[in-house]
């Protein structure tokens, strides 16, 4: 009896503890990396998340957006001025921001947490210990990509294509570790990988144009920069006859040939998830990062009818998203 009375006792100052949580209003500090369809999208679904978990802005939650359009003295510029604020949490979108967002916590020696999205290599960016478990107050999700079902799918829908082309930025170690994968697992579906890369999206343009010769069709990484500038991509693509397939859904919808890859949306809103549970009062430090929970097949019809590709009966058996306007 003494037992059960202790434990509603607990789950009253629990409840209570949230609830006070939840009255007080929260300002959190969102630094995005650059402007571009995928991290808006998880900017979106971070904001849907909180909204779910019972922080709304406008009545309980404050936010500052800052985006640091793919420059990194402007990403550490910004970190600096959150954490100066100060703010409750940053929401770090993309590996760049980050970084930055963290160093500048460090730099501060402040008690802000972190909470990442859309960084495909934790471990490797410093945010993660081998275990996946938080080298500080800094926690969140991954985007890493599906690289193996990405060549599947490559491999279906080009059954004679022999290389496959990469294009991203040599300062992201998210494309590194990505492009790593892509070299590593490509024999496995007889592809041969031809990577270039640029160190701004000033040089996006005449990189690919470089590229596209060498490769029969191009897959997209999520790298910051090259992804800000799809549309130079694309256009340059299209002259050239070859297909790009994308990493996530919004770049299928602008006009890649299809993408096994991720719903960002979804990504934020399981990052906004994230985020209440340490707004709540759970500590960042005793989070690991978690992955993208699902992944699907969406492929444009439009632009794989203009480049004649065809979509076999099996793929179509196991189903996709068309993403065609």
């Amino acid at each position: 009896m003494m037992k059960k009375l202790l434990a509603i006792v607990l789950s009253l100052v629990m409840l209570t503890a949230a609830s006070a949580a939840l009255a007080e209003n929260k300002t959190v500090g969102i630094l995005q990396s650059a402007e571009h369809g995928s991290l808006d999208n998880c900017r979106e679904g971070f904001l849907q998340g909180l909204a779910e978990a019972g922080y709304v802005e406008g009545e309980n939650l404050t936010i500052k957006y800052y985006n640091a359009q793919a420059d990194g003295g402007t990403d550490a510029q910004i970190a600096q001025s959150l954490v100066a604020y100060p703010v409750d949490l940053i929401c770090a979108i993309a590996t760049p921001s980050a970084q930055a967002a963290f160093n500048a916590v460090l730099s501060a020696k402040a008690d802000i947490p972190v909470i990442y999205t859309a960084v495909s290599a934790p471990i490797e960016a410093g945010l993660a210990n081998d275990d996946g478990t938080p080298v500080g107050l800094v926690t969140g999700t991954s985007d890493l990509l599906p690289i193996r079902n990405q060549l599947a799918m490559i491999r279906e829908l080009m059954p004679d294509a022999k290389t496959v082309g990469l294009l991203y930025t040599s300062s992201e170690t998210n494309s590194e570790v990505q492009a790593a994968l892509y070299e590593e697992m490509a024999g496995e579906f007889g592809f041969e990988i031809v990577s270039a890369t640029v160190t701004a999206g000033a040089e996006v343009s005449q990189a690919v144009q470089a590229l596209l010769p060498q490769v029969d069709c191009l897959s997209m990484l999520t790298d910051n920069t090259v992804v800000s500038y799809l549309a130079v991509v694309l256009n340059a693509a299209e002259q050239a006859g070859k297909p790009v397939f994308g990493s996530e859904v919004e770049q299928v919808a602008l006009g890649c040939a299809g993408a096994d890859g991720l719903d960002y949306v979804a990504l934020g809103r399981q990052t906004g998830e994230m985020a209440a549970r340490v707004l709540n009062g759970e500590s960042a430090e005793s989070i690991s990062f978690e992955t993208i929970r699902d992944s699907a097949l969406y492929l444009n019809t439009d632009v794989l009818s203009s480049l004649g590709l065809e979509i076999p009966a099996a793929m179509a058996e196991r189903g996709y998203t068309d993403m065609a306007e």
